[in-house]
């Protein structure tokens, strides 16, 4: 009786381990998985899978062409500014100059997906019936623009607001990859001098 007794307990034992080792081994894997599609949702905002790499070169109605910019259409430059992988230090070709009032904002794509902070750049030209006069930062306004995937006909609000030159360049990321043509936008203290 003993022996069958101590084999009982011995088989319930066994049980209860191996019930809490499929816990504790299904949790992390659980926890990690969710890490791991949290910052892909987070980094994509940021990344170039949601950007649109190449654009016409086709610029909004009523965007003016600057009289002097700094850096002249043709001309290079090296790029000062990481709005994408391989961008930083990278050199452009100049094939816009602009004037105009560039703006960060943050928006929640129409596609879905968490919000995008802190976006650059947003030009006063692609905001639905925007003025001439620039917007005050914490102001709500629907995005024409569509630089990134879920930008175009969102509500953003904007978070900053620099009267500047804007420029539309080409370049060959750092890290590799094809040549991205006709990149909206740069300005131009994110640019230097070849």
């Amino acid at each position: 009786m003993k022996k069958h007794w101590a084999l009982l307990v011995g088989a319930a034992a066994i049980l209860m381990l191996s019930g809490c080792g499929n816990e504790s081994t299904t949790e992390p894997e659980h926890t990690a998985n969710n890490s791991q599609q949290h910052t892909a949702n987070n980094s994509q905002q940021h990344t170039a899978s949601d950007m649109n790499h190449s654009a016409s070169n086709e610029v909004p109605d009523g965007l003016k062409t600057a009289d002097n910019p700094t850096f002249k259409v043709g001309s290079q430059a090296i790029i000062k500014a990481d709005h994408m992988p391989g961008m930083d230090g990278a050199t452009a070709t100049i094939t816009g100059a602009y004037t105009t009032t560039a703006y960060t904002v943050s928006y929640t794509p129409t596609t879905g997906g968490e919000k995008v902070t802190d976006h650059k750049w947003v030009i006063q030209e692609e905001i639905q019936d925007a003025g001439s006069d620039p917007y005050s930062p914490g102001t709500e306004v629907t995005l024409t623009a569509d630089h990134m995937k879920g930008m175009k006909g969102t509500k953003a609000t904007i978070d900053t607001a620099t009267p500047t030159t804007v420029y539309m360049v080409d370049y060959t990321p750092t890290t590799g990859g094809e040549p991205v043509k006709n990149h909206k936008w740069v300005t131009e203290s994110e640019l230097a001098a070849t």
